[in-house]
């Protein structure tokens, strides 16, 4: 008998099946920019017109193994927000608005279940930001995943008005640094996270008191939050945005100073964090600079703006369904000082 791509462990048929599935996922994200269905050999996206000398603006990212979580509860309608998520934020971080988001699905046996259910989890993600899911890569490499573990990868591509563009270069010392809280983890630190209950013998079907009776797989499942529509809020007020930076691995110190100019740093206060940071800072016995490394410490962006519009952007914010914390303040520092020691804390402790 000859042999086929199938006896391989490729199935055609079934990719086409997904194809299939995924079409009217995508139809539902549509903006009036988007040209053509998914299906085609490339996606078709038109610039927005009115944009004056239009920057386009693009971000990458993955969800790194957070992935080890979805597959251990078999819970994969949700990480497809963190997939969006990781890189939408980054994209809004220069102002931009978002217009469409590809991805890219690895497996070593396709499942059309589980595939769907990521794919279903992107293409709500994709709408709450406001984005088209124009298309993307399924790919089933048997030999190199174990059946049942898949690998995610996506990319957003936004637009702005190059007179719009926001760089950070404007920030100035006694601007306020203004913080939207996180959903968790977000999408950073599992690998530590992981290592903490494997080493304390925790199990995800575990509810521990001081998680309020969810479970570990559910608090580490919670997914990415999408700040898109409350930034362009902000945008949309004329509000004097100078800075943003999205929360990710290397936590406030290792971010924040991306958006600061030379001799710039913040000086911040304590805010009350999640409970699950506490929870894996005692179980692992971590040390707080350690936390705040690797953990958002529940800050997932953080906006700079003069002392003058703090008011009107707490409002607007607020109006657009966010809890806004006024985390700090910018401050001058010495030319040199290391990146990370660029962000002090002024009490040492994000409160559980």
């Amino acid at each position: 008998m000859s042999l086929t791509y199938k006896d391989a462990g490729v199935d055609i048929d079934l990719g086409d099946e997904l194809v299939e599935r995924i079409k009217p996922l995508a139809r539902l994200t549509r903006i009036p920019e988007v040209v053509a269905d998914v299906g085609g050999f490339a996606g078709l996206c038109a610039v927005p017109g009115g944009i004056e000398d239009p920057i386009l603006v693009s971000g990458t990212d993955g969800v790194g193994t957070k992935l080890e979580i979805a597959f251990a509860t078999g819970v994969h309608d949700t990480i497809g927000q963190d997939l969006v998520a990781m890189c939408v934020n980054d994209v809004i971080t220069c102002g931009a608005r978002p217009l469409f988001f590809l991805d890219y699905f690895a497996t070593g046996k396709l499942s059309l279940e589980v595939a769907e259910a990521v794919v279903a989890g992107i293409a709500r993600a994709c709408k709450g930001a406001g984005c088209a899911l124009l298309g993307g890569e399924t790919a089933e490499l048997p030999g190199l995943y174990e059946e049942g573990v898949y690998d995610l990868a996506g990319f957003a591509v936004g637009v702005v008005a190059r007179k719009k563009l926001i760089d950070g270069r404007r920030v100035a010392a006694a601007d306020v640094v203004l913080a939207l809280r996180s959903s968790g983890l977000h999408s950073n630190g599992y690998s530590l996270a992981r290592h903490i209950l494997s080493r304390s013998g925790l199990s995800l079907v575990e509810r521990p008191a001081a998680l309020a009776g969810r479970s570990l797989g559910d608090v580490l499942l919670e997914p990415t939050r999408l700040y898109p529509a409350a930034v362009r809020a902000v945008l949309d007020a004329g509000i004097d945005l100078r800075a943003m930076s999205h929360i990710t691995g290397g936590g406030l110190p290792g971010n924040l100073p991306r958006v600061l100019p030379e001799g710039l740093g913040a000086r911040l206060c304590a805010w009350d964090a999640p409970p699950i940071f506490s929870f894996l800072r005692a179980a692992g016995d971590v040390a707080l600079p350690e936390m705040r490394r690797t953990f958002n410490m529940g800050i997932g962006l953080v906006l700079v703006v003069p002392a003058t519009e703090v008011e009107r952007a707490v409002a607007v914010l607020e109006g657009a369904g966010e809890s806004p914390l006024r985390l700090g303040e910018i401050v001058p520092v010495a030319s040199g000082t290391p990146f990370e020691d660029r962000v002090q804390f002024d009490d040492g402790e994000a409160r559980p």
